[in-house]
């Protein structure tokens, strides 16, 4: 993992760790959630949630309460400064990521532009 100012930045909420260690439990062991920027969306950019088993070099691994996340070296550079979290309300449950670096997001808070 390549040191970056932004890595630190990114931050994991117990209640994420907590949903996610819950997910993996159902996975081959070794699994973690992959969150990744992609382009497009209703808003111009989205995250992507993707149960990975492998990882590489440049990932950043954020490891809490025994739950891990991976982000690509792309990814890192929209999600500098965020906050991975996890509702559970009336609406549904669904991860949620507080980014400072958006200027809007969609309705569904998957989509989000700069």
């Amino acid at each position: 993992m390549k040191p970056s100012s932004t890595m630190a930045d990114i931050q994991l909420t117990a209640r994420a760790a907590k949903r996610i260690k819950e997910i993996m439990s159902a996975e081959p062991p070794g699994s973690s959630l992959r969150i990744s920027v992609n382009g497009g969306g209703c808003s111009g950019f989205s995250y992507a949630f993707d149960i990975e088993q492998t990882r590489t070099e440049e990932d950043l691994v954020i490891e809490k309460d025994g739950a891990t996340v991976l982000l690509d070296p792309v990814s890192i550079e929209y999600m500098g400064g965020s906050v991975i979290d996890f509702a559970n309300d009336l609406i549904g449950q669904s991860f949620k990521i507080e980014n400072p670096q958006a200027t809007s997001s969609c309705g569904c808070g998957t989509s989000f532009s700069l």
